[in-house]
């Protein structure tokens, strides 16, 4: 069945991010998000235990990795980076007056 990737935004005045898998199985998990304005508490660090792939195809949003403060990563439309399993990170900030779409792939 044919679906778009970007359809069914939510609202901009959403306070929660979205998150639909696209696709998974025992080996990859292939994620659509959507933020609009959201950011990961201070105190909180994602460590997963997959790698992950993450693009952002619209909007903006800058990753921290613990120990690494002064190294903000900006992505803006169309960059990617790929973030080891176990590498502590974070959303710093989305842009809240339009969609963050990312794709993140997540593999062992």
């Amino acid at each position: 069945m044919l679906k778009n990737i970007f359809d069914s935004l939510p609202s901009l005045c959403s306070k929660d991010e979205e998150f639909k898998i696209l696709l998974e199985n025992k080996s990859i998990k292939i994620e659509r998000i959507i933020s609009t304005g959201q950011s990961s508490p201070e105190d909180f660090w994602y460590e997963q235990s997959q790698n992950e792939w993450v693009i952002v195809l619209d909007g903006e949003a800058v990753l921290s990795f613990e120990n690494d403060n002064d190294n903000d990563i900006i992505l803006k439309k169309g960059d990617f980076i790929n973030i080891p399993a176990f590498k502590k990170h974070r959303v710093k900030s989305t842009k809240p007056d339009i969609h963050t779409i990312w794709l993140a792939v997540f593999y062992s």
